[in-house]
Parts: C-alpha cells; sequence; structure tokens
C-alpha cells in the first residue's frame, strides 16, 4: 500500500491568505481563458441550419442541448410572428422591455437603451456595465443647481412628483 504525503504549503495565516488569492487568480485567468470574443459560431443571419450547425459542432459557449434548445425556441417565436428583426426593430424591441418597469427605474431603463451613458466591460468579460446619473430635482421652487457627482458623460434629470 502506498502512503501519499500531502504538501503543507499553505499554513500560517499569511500563507492561507496568498494561497486563497492565488487560487482564485488561477480560477479567474482559466474561466476568461475559455471565452474567447469573436467565437460564439452563431451568425447574425438568423439562418436556422447554420446556427443549429454551429451547436452541433460545438462552436459556441453554451452546452449542445441548451443552444439547440434556444435554436428551436427562437425558430418558434420567429414562425409565430413573436420577433421582428426586419427593419431594425432592435431597439423598439429593447424599449418595449423596458416597459415592465415603472417611473424612474423606466427612464433610466429607456437611457440606456437610447445609448446614453459611458459603457465599461464586456460581454466576453462577464457583461457591460452603463453608467448613467440619475437626479431627481426637488418639487420646491426656485433655482436647482446639479453637481455632476459621477464621471459620467451624461445626467437624467427627472422632476419630482
Amino acid at each position: 500500500m502506498k502512503t501519499i504525503r500531502a504538501l503543507k504549503l499553505c499554513t500560517g495565516s499569511l500563507a492561507k491568505s496568498v494561497c486563497a488569492f492565488s487560487f482564485a487568480a488561477l480560477l479567474a485567468a482559466t474561466a476568461t481563458a475559455q471565452i474567447a470574443s469573436g467565437t460564439t459560431g452563431i451568425d447574425a443571419t438568423g439562418n436556422a441550419a447554420s446556427e443549429m450547425a454551429a451547436c452541433k459542432n460545438g462552436r459556441t459557449q453554451q452546452s449542445r442541448e441548451t443552444c439547440m434548445t434556444e435554436v428551436r425556441n427562437a425558430n418558434a417565436a420567429k414562425r409565430a410572428g413573436k420577433i421582428d428583426n426586419a427593419g431594425g426593430q432592435f431597439k423598439a424591441n429593447a424599449l418595449m422591455r423596458c416597459n415592465v418597469l415603472q417611473g424612474d427605474d423606466k427612464i433610466a431603463c429607456e437611457a440606456r437603451v437610447e445609448g446614453f451613458g459611458s459603457p465599461q466591460g464586456s460581454v466576453a468579460g462577464g457583461g457591460v456595465i452603463t453608467q448613467v446619473e440619475t437626479v431627481v430635482v426637488p418639487q420646491s421652487p426656485g433655482v436647482t443647481t446639479i453637481q455632476p457627482q459621477t464621471s459620467s458623460d451624461t445626467i437624467i434629470v427627472i422632476p419630482a412628483k
């Protein structure tokens, strides 16, 4: 019977912290290495055959089953007339998603869809964050001075109710 000895590299509080950080950095590096931009395999034409082929050949970032389900669902919605990509309807579709929100949240959603704000990040990197500063002006009559508190290029002013 063989005896396996474990190396005790991570003993002591400082060593444990360094090991934990190193492990987290290693996981982050391997996670980002798996996502290569521009290799989704899905083209923008909406051609079901080419999208299904990309799923079957493993050229997407999803599992094969998930990818094929998404292609089937998208095609069913397209046939039912629920998807209108013709004539640049993307912005209209995105604005419709804001309709479930109310008040300030709806205004902020519409501002992001319209392209206001300062976007940072990437989809491949985990997400795009768009910063928009929103100021709610008080109801009291008089002059209100607005001083930007962020580096955002856009400030949305919302009158108080």
